[in-house]
């Protein structure tokens, strides 16, 4: 898909690779809903791209999602990408979870991004084209201990997702799931800890690559591999070739 004049509502656009993602669709002519719950900060954003309205939204809530979407279709008259990117992180061993901590994370890494898809779906059919992208994570295709609850999330969305690409093909909408290795954004800062964290956050110790097989992508290069894909209509979206294969 030609994103100029295309537009896309980008989730968890107030910062990291939504900010980074939202920013680089801009700079290619697209026109951006910028959606997070940052109200002030979405608007200031919004103000630097041309063509872009900030909807504050919080993913985890049905009826926000359901808004967000009108929202943006009254404004702009269609939607033509959809980036599911909002999430937060939960880091605990399985002995410690926390039950309500765990139905949040649920509700805002999966819930809230199928029932985006759900709601854009028949706009795009109407319309004939649409592209929707789901940023999953290479935590996904590993066993990571602590890591249990995000990563399973995660599969899962990548598991609907190309499912979504096999129903959706008729229609012509594209449907792809995104694997980020480890970026350098305040995910890790903003991840929720019971018990034990897996490393220390990001910064510091990761940005020097100490402990990690690889060195930490930045959100730049994540944005680029997401609207590379939305360009092709690639359906898997690896952010290295070495994330293809389970690893422990």
């Amino acid at each position: 898909m030609d994103v100029r004049g295309k537009v896309a509502i980008v989730t968890g656009a107030s910062g990291g690779i939504g900010l980074a993602t939202a920013r680089l669709l801009s700079s290619k002519g697209a026109k951006l809903a910028l959606v997070a719950r940052s109200k002030d900060k979405l608007e200031r954003l919004a103000k630097e791209m041309p063509s872009a309205i900030a909807v504050a939204a919080d993913i985890s809530k049905p009826s926000d999602v359901e808004g967000m979407i009108k929202q943006v279709q009254q404004h702009f008259g269609r939607i033509d990408i959809l980036v599911n990117n909002a999430g937060q992180g939960y880091d605990s061993p399985i002995e410690k979870i926390d039950a309500e901590v765990m139905r949040c994370i649920f509700d805002l890494d999966f819930a809230g991004q199928v029932l985006a898809m759900k709601q854009v779906i028949p706009i795009m059919r109407k319309q004939g084209v649409g592209s929707i992208v789901n940023v999953s994570s290479s935590l996904a295709l590993m066993h990571i201990p602590g890591m249990s609850v995000y990563a399973a999330l995660k599969q899962a969305l990548a598991h609907i997702s190309l499912t979504a690409a096999e129903e959706l093909k008729g229609d012509n909408i594209k449907v792809a799931v995104v694997y980020p290795y480890i970026t350098l954004t305040d995910f890790e800062k903003n991840t929720v800890k019971t018990g034990s964290p897996r490393w220390e956050s990001e910064g510091g110790e990761e940005e020097e690559g100490g402990g990690l097989p690889f060195k930490p992508d930045t959100a730049e290069y994540v944005a680029q591999k997401i609207v590379d894909g939305i360009e092709t209509g690639a359906t898997e979206i690896f952010a290295h070739d070495w994330t293809q294969k389970p690893r422990r």
